[in-house]
């Protein structure tokens, strides 16, 4: 379990799914994240990944959304990556910075990385202000990055985040 300043991250469970579920199915993450129709069993899928490490995001003990990390082991390019969503109704209160903080520190700090990367929408201008306010830098557009729910490809930012850098 992980304690940032206003949340709380522990290993997703199983028993988080239906509440996960449930935000990703809300418009605004849905645009974001996007899904198959079983939006619970994508999130599940999630959990059986063993290459993605999930955590549930809570705040005052109730599920308000997930963060998750992978790794590249390669030792000459090694790193890790963040993964976030939140529920609308807690957007803009802080929240998304502190799991991302949180989540930075520990991959810094327990798990020896040097370099984070995250790679929101480029057009998601409120995502890029939560990860620039924990020190992550654009460092580039990823040209048509994503395919959209409309079937065109978007653009995606690249940003990193260096351990010195990260604002504690």
């Amino acid at each position: 379990m992980l304690r940032g300043a206003s949340v709380v991250l522990r290993p997703t469970a199983p028993d988080d799914v239906p509440a996960l579920a449930a935000i990703r199915a809300t418009p605004e993450v849905r645009a974001r994240w996007r899904g198959e129709d079983d939006l619970g069993a994508d999130v599940a899928a999630d959990l059986e990944d063993p290459d993605v490490h999930p955590f549930t995001v809570e705040h005052q003990g109730r599920v308000v959304g997930m963060i998750q990390w992978y790794a590249e082991e390669e030792p000459d390019y090694r790193h890790a990556g963040i993964d976030i969503f939140l529920a609308p109704t807690v957007h803009g209160r802080g929240l998304g910075s502190d799991a991302v903080r949180t989540l930075a520190r520990h991959l810094i700090d327990d798990h020896g990385h040097h370099r984070l990367v995250i790679d929101p929408a480029a057009d998601n201008t409120a995502a890029i202000r939560c990860y620039e306010k924990v020190g992550f830098r654009p460092v580039g557009i990823m040209r048509q990055y994503e395919r959209g729910a409309d079937g065109t490809w978007h653009d995606g930012l690249l940003m990193d985040l260096l351990a010195a850098e990260l604002v504690r």
